[in-house]
């Protein structure tokens, strides 16, 4: 196990926080954004009503403090409490434009997977910004957006300055400690051929600031099957399994109890961790959160 390099980990922190650096003086409208799609976005007023249909997208929503302008989320948009009490306008995939439109938004923010949802907005003239941010910088540029959108720069600003200050002590706390490898777990239905967080993954991101290894960093995609050899061969030092509503989608005793899967240092150490899927794979401002769980999970004796 090796450990990161000092001038490494500096030059991560410094990175960050020159990447991210948000330039949040007030937003006359009206003014063209361009989202991250690339689409150029002219926004005439202060929009009085949004519509998310994207978990990561609403809490960002509540966490500059606009619930009162959100009217309508999707089925799965779940946190916070409140959000489950807004009117429904269908799933994160399918959002039904019936019940978009009916509900008069002057804001509907999506992540560009239904692009007949965003063609059929754009011909009804219904204002659109597509919301998909590829790694933690695009996290906080697309906080910076909606609040230059909303008008609420100032609680963006205090939001990105926190999550900014966080993950700062995260990574300079776990700086020069032992890289851990570390076997993150979407999927295991199949125990011969796992699901696994890849590269440009939130999750890759976040073992890696965390000061871990992600073995699941070999894969060729972002979300990818590994074979039972590789994860044996790699052996990681640690597993972690996401959960939802507290239950694990694979057991610890599951794994403990397989023949193959026994001879991973993990298993054998009884190093089988849990941690809320929420955190580490919406691109809300919780994501620091799962930053901080990771953190724990991979060095807790950094954070006791």
């Amino acid at each position: 196990m090796r450990a990161v390099p000092l001038v490494t980990g500096i030059f991560i922190i410094l990175s960050l926080l020159m990447t991210m650096t948000v330039s949040c003086s007030q937003q006359s409208l009206p003014a063209t954004f361009t989202d991250d799609m690339g689409r150029e976005v002219t926004i005439e007023r202060i929009p009085g009503r949004i519509v998310s249909h994207v978990p990561g997208i609403t809490e960002i929503l509540y966490a500059l403090e606009l619930e009162e302008k959100v009217v309508g989320v999707s089925e799965y948009c779940d946190y916070p409490e409140e959000a489950k009490a807004k009117p429904k306008v269908g799933g994160f995939w399918d959002p039904s434009i019936e019940k978009i439109v009916n509900l008069t938004p002057d804001l509907v923010l999506t992540n560009g997977s239904n692009q007949q949802l965003i063609t059929q907005l754009d011909e009804l003239r219904i204002t659109c910004i597509v919301l998909q941010p590829k790694d933690m910088d695009g996290i906080l540029k697309d906080i910076e957006l909606v609040a230059k959108v909303t008008d609420t720069e100032d609680r963006g600003e205090k939001l990105i300055k926190d999550m900014q200050e966080r993950m700062s002590y995260v990574m300079a706390r776990v700086e020069g400690a032992p890289q851990l490898k570390v076997f993150y777990i979407i999927e295991a239905t199949d125990l011969n051929n796992p699901w696994t967080a890849g590269p440009g993954s939130f999750i890759d991101s976040l073992i890696t600031m965390a000061g871990g290894e992600n073995i699941g960093a070999k894969a060729a995609t972002a979300w990818a099957k590994m074979s039972i050899e590789a994860v044996v061969n790699s052996d990681p030092d640690i597993i972690i399994l996401p959960t939802k509503h507290g239950t694990a989608f694979t057991s610890p005793e599951t794994l403990e109890g397989h023949p193959i899967w026994q001879k991973i240092t993990a298993v054998k150490q009884g190093r089988i961790f849990t941690i809320d899927d929420d955190l580490v794979s919406r691109y809300g401002p919780r994501i620091v959160l799962g930053l901080e769980e990771m953190a724990k999970i991979i060095h807790p004796e950094l954070f006791e």
